[in-house]
């Protein structure tokens, strides 16, 4: 009984607090980050960055690191500029493998395949998506004011310093205006360091590219059309494929999710060349998305598959409600 006692009493005991010398030095390595040209009458002060440090980690108990990494979030904000305009160390610690990135801020350089490519969600975010090595698979960010060469799916290349990041336990890496990117001569088998998933929830959205696409023809491309070319190939007769880039939404977490043709026609019980001739019929293929939407946003789903960078990739999914 004593035992079980004095363990119950020490489990209390709250966490020692940080020390101001530890949030000083974290609030002064935050300041000495933003770019000399911010207005002095928008940029916080030291003293602002230690309060905000000391409410998060004393007040709520956030990790220091954690509630630095959040701060700096927020003071891009404020101050509307872009984390590539923060004044950073270049100091790479080397060329290392995807599935051995495990610490927020670190520069490093990789060898990699460009997976996927998505949508830009941010006028200063030139190029966002999934890169992978040998190792695995990890989502990358590439800067719009790095002014770096554009880069393509299913190509191979050197980045050298970038600066990896952290969010809710998912790493991935950014490219600024000190990194580098130099194409590669080689080949990439890329590792499967997937997750997998199952959710119950909403879906609150199906996003762009969902429906009736086109995909090009060539051996070893499947990159998606748009306006009837490939970003390899040009102009191309491309090959018709069915898909849903949906997201789910429980309000505590926002996932992405991308059904492919085989689960596309699952859920909606309908196949490609049904799916063709609704389009035939309207002389428009964006009535598929359309109808889609329609019958699937705002109803419940179980939902399980592999989970990479932000996307699950459905195997199965059930209607709940």
């Amino acid at each position: 009984m004593s035992t079980n006692a004095d363990a119950s009493q020490i489990d209390s005991e709250p966490a020692a607090a940080v020390s101001t010398d530890d949030l000083t030095e974290a609030a002064m390595t935050l300041f000495d980050q933003f770019p000399d040209d911010v207005a002095a009458d928008a940029a916080p002060s030291v003293e602002d960055i230690i309060s905000r440090l000391d409410r998060m980690v004393n007040s709520y108990k956030v990790p220091l690191e954690e509630a630095t990494h959040a701060a700096r979030n927020h003071y891009l904000d404020v101050l509307g500029i872009d984390y590539d305009d923060l004044d950073l160390p270049s100091r790479s610690s080397g060329k290392i493998a995807l599935d051995a990135i495990d610490t927020d801020g670190q520069w490093v350089t990789v060898t990699v395949k460009v997976v996927d490519l998505w949508d830009s969600t941010h006028d200063s975010i030139a190029q966002v998506g999934l890169i992978g090595d040998e190792s695995g698979r990890i989502k990358f960010t590439k800067w719009r004011k790095a002014n770096l060469p554009e880069l393509e799916e299913g190509d191979i290349y050197r980045f050298e310093n970038v600066v990896t990041s952290e969010y809710k336990g998912r790493y991935s890496v950014n490219l600024n205006s000190n990194s580098s990117i130099e194409p590669v001569d080689e080949d990439i088998e890329v590792g499967d360091n997937t997750n997998e998933l199952d959710l119950e929830a909403p879906m609150v959205a199906i996003q762009s590219g969902s429906g009736l696409i086109k995909r090009c023809p060539h051996e070893d491309c499947t990159r998606v059309l748009k306006d009837g070319r490939c970003a390899e190939h040009g102009k191309v007769e491309g090959e018709f494929d069915l898909r849903i880039k949906a997201v789910f939404d429980d309000g505590v977490t926002v996932q992405h999710a991308i059904f492919d043709k085989e689960a596309t026609e699952a859920l909606a019980d309908i196949t490609i060349d049904e799916a063709k001739q609704q389009a035939m019929d309207a002389l428009d293929t964006s009535v598929v998305a359309q109808d889609l939407t329609a019958d699937f946003v705002g109803r419940y789903y179980r939902v399980s598959g592999r989970a990479i960078g932000k996307y699950l990739l459905v195997d199965d999914a059930e209607q709940l409600a």
